[in-house]
């Protein structure tokens, strides 16, 4: 069998299970963490203020993404100095990847850290997976907000009349 040809043989007593969202939303119940299902049958929720999701992507659904987007107004005049701290991130960072993207007249801050499940994942993995995507995430965005205090301070503002 070469290397990138896949084994198609039975596999073995006590295999991994498949990643399903059933499983991913047991996880998050598991923690008692709020998340919602959209009409997509996307799982997602906000974590300090910022949007996540968490992402069954592949063929299979075999891989599993945490997708979350920075909750900063930043106008796009500002797009080189935001993508320059992003590609810093990524130079010295292992994940989440990061990356910036012009949304008409503000620029948008994603992060995502993915891994395949293809073999199957234990509900300790998935665990890890998403305490890993959300917490480095909230990293970055907290490395953000030190380079654009007002408008983390705005934001927070926001937050504070909402609730």
């Amino acid at each position: 069998m070469g290397f990138f040809t896949k084994d198609t043989t039975a596999p073995e007593a006590g295999a991994l299970e498949p990643l399903s969202r059933d499983r991913l939303t047991a996880v998050l119940d598991a923690r008692e963490l709020q998340y919602g299902i959209d009409d997509d049958g996307d799982v997602g929720g906000y974590w300090d203020g910022h949007l996540f999701y968490f992402f069954l992507m592949g063929g299979e659904g075999e891989y599993l993404q945490t997708r979350g987007r920075w909750n900063r107004e930043v106008g796009i005049e500002r797009l080189a100095e935001l993508t320059a701290l992003v590609n810093t991130w990524n130079a010295e960072k292992l994940w989440p990847k990061a990356y910036v993207r012009a949304e008409d007249a503000t620029v948008g801050v994603y992060a995502e850290h993915t891994v395949d499940y293809e073999p199957g994942v234990t509900d300790a993995q998935i665990d890890q997976h998403l305490a890993c995507g959300i917490t480095t995430t909230l990293r970055l965005f907290e490395n953000l907000d030190e380079h654009f205090p007002d408008e983390a301070a705005e934001a927070k503002a926001k937050l504070e009349v909402e609730d």
